[in-house]
């Protein structure tokens, strides 16, 4: 039951975290977590602000004797990814998620858990709502729409926070802080599909590639996981050559910021071709499974007879959009030369789907190097413009570069090494964090990321590690007691 990590420890950011999964809060459908947050500051006495883009900030006053410290701004964001497993009935706009706990870690029944960045805006709930932690001026912005299009950084305005330094709490590794993020820009590709009548002689199959582990588009891009549209491309193409396959029907994944896990696609054969075409689906299986064995041990990729459709995507299109799909880069494109081991520059394909009469393909370029991610959409616009495709790209945002003279760095390295006994690893984040955007809108801010541990965010697996949360909130608290006088 989700009611059961209630009782969890810090109680009071686990109650609050609880009181979140009871408000259904996916990207695009944020009015009710908004009302939720507005009320919550009200009902605390606290200045409360809803901005015309729908971030939220609640003001507190220092603690006595806390009067003359920096002001700090703790932010986080309201929504969530809407993730379900495909035999999961779940109505994101409706429906509770249901948080349960799993040994060591609370998960969520079939869906996202909503950790990300649920535990987060839990966090800065409990210090509003506090009596007893000490801490200088604070304010909490709540942005809106973080993973659909960071609407809510874009929309902020200047000069409504007075803060001097923010704190982020939107990573996923306990024990590490960031000091930088990449960049990122959103690629939509449309071609006409010319549905055409279905051939004479022609049966119909459904084909499911399932059981890929997906994840975030930027934090496990690294992993190297089976993209699901990629690889369901590879065997359209494969198909088409071979036995004649016609597409009637495609949706591959469904959001550009998740690793797609599921892609399906409604096929017509020649009757003639069919028992060599499903012999190539079990072959195929085998060869993927293969290649995916250690990354994604839970492929399944089948064919299913289905009813005849009326229509196809014509052949041309067909072609063009394979061709396009199989050639468009993805994964992990360059690694950072200044910080081992982080991803500078990777591509998600992360949606393509049939929309009436339109086939439309989505991709999330991301990089530390602007210059790089100018580059990397130019090549893969390329790529679909020789399809014939209409290319556009929208959304973009920039990086957040590292700065290591901060001064909030040097305090919550030494106030971790006093807690915990070692110095945080220090790292940049191949994902898109707020901070760029927000830095670029209050420029003289000095600012840091952090958080509890989350694992397989923005997918169904997605989980938080309960010891974690606890030392991610003592590292908070004690920060704020020992913010610098301004």
């Amino acid at each position: 039951m989700s009611n059961e990590i209630r009782n969890l420890e810090p109680q009071a950011v686990w109650e609050y975290f609880y009181q979140l999964t009871q408000v259904p809060r996916p990207s695009k459908h944020e009015a009710r977590i908004q009302d939720f947050m507005v009320k919550f500051g009200n009902d605390l006495g606290l200045e409360t602000i809803k901005d015309e883009v729908g971030n939220i900030i609640i003001r507190k006053p220092a603690t006595a004797g806390m009067e003359d410290r920096k002001a700090v701004v703790l932010q986080g964001h309201l929504d969530m990814v809407p993730q379900a497993n495909s035999d999961k009935k779940h109505d994101f706009t409706t429906d509770p998620i249901e948080a349960y706990i799993d040994g060591d870690w609370v998960t969520a029944r079939g869906t996202t858990l909503g950790a990300d960045n649920g535990m987060g805006v839990a966090a800065a709930m409990a210090v509003l709502a506090s009596k007893d932690i000490a801490h200088g001026p604070v304010e909490a912005l709540f942005t809106s729409d973080e993973e659909t299009g960071m609407t809510g950084a874009f929309g902020l305005k200047p000069g409504v926070l007075k803060g001097d330094i923010l704190i982020n709490m939107d990573s996923e590794d306990e024990g590490e802080l960031y000091v930088g993020c990449a960049g990122g820009i959103d690629g939509t590709f449309t071609f006409d599909a010319k549905l055409k009548e279905v051939p004479n002689n022609h049966v119909a199959y459904r084909l499911s590639i399932t059981g890929l582990k997906g994840g975030h588009s930027g934090m496990d891009i690294i992993l190297e996981r089976g993209n699901a549209n990629k690889i369901l491309f590879r065997f359209l193409h494969l198909a088409a050559k071979r036995y004649q396959a016609r597409i009637m029907d495609v949706v591959g994944g469904s959001l550009r910021n998740a690793i797609p896990r599921e892609a399906f696609a409604t096929v017509v054969v020649p009757e003639a071709k069919t028992q060599e075409f499903l012999a190539h689906v079990s072959d195929f299986e085998a060869v993927v499974k293969k290649e995916l064995a250690s990354a994604d041990p839970g492929l399944s990729i089948k064919a299913q007879a289905t009813e005849l459709p009326e229509k196809v995507i014509s052949d041309g299109v067909q072609s063009r959009l394979t061709k396009a799909v199989n050639g468009c880069p993805n994964g992990v494109i360059r690694m950072s030369i200044d910080m081992p081991g982080l991803v500078e520059t990777s591509s998600n394909l992360a949606v393509v789907k049939l929309d009436g009469d339109k086939v439309v393909v989505q991709c999330l370029l991301r990089s530390s190097v602007d210059s790089a991610k100018d580059d990397l959409a130019t090549s893969i616009g390329s790529v679909f413009r020789l399809a014939d495709a209409e290319v556009s790209f929208s959304g973009a945002y920039p990086g957040w570069k590292p700065n290591m003279d901060s001064e909030v760095l040097k305090l919550m390295q030494n106030t971790y090494k006093n807690m915990y006994g070692r110095i945080p690893d220090i790292k940049a984040i191949h994902a898109g964090l707020e901070c760029g955007l927000l830095g670029g809108v209050y420029p003289n801010w000095d600012m840091i990321s952090f958080g509890p541990t989350i694992r397989s965010p923005h997918s169904p697996d997605e989980k938080v590690h309960i010891e974690s949360v606890g030392k991610f909130f003592n590292w908070l608290t004690e920060t704020l007691k020992n913010i610098p006088k301004k």
